[in-house]
């Protein structure tokens, strides 16, 4: 399971810190003075490839099956 934290919803002295540390760093997340969470700097995780693109054909024969399903849905 992952848990999302958007740096753009976060109080922006600690977006730096979380983005400034170095790989292989640890940041930890202290409360009351003990560490809830410690967080290892590292690269980004490599995206997923997108898929090429279809082709214009592709993408009409697409679009009209959508539309003949709707339309037999409908009647």
């Amino acid at each position: 399971m992952t848990t999302r934290i958007d740096l753009d919803d976060l109080p922006p002295k600690v977006a730096a810190q979380l983005t400034g540390a170095a790989e292989g760093e640890a940041v930890l997340l202290v409360q009351g003075g003990v560490v809830v969470a410690r967080l290892l700097a590292g690269p980004p995780e490599a995206a997923a490839p997108e898929a090429a693109p279809a082709s214009p054909e592709d993408h009409a024969a697409e679009v009209f099956e959508q539309f003949r399903a709707a339309i037999e849905d409908e009647f």
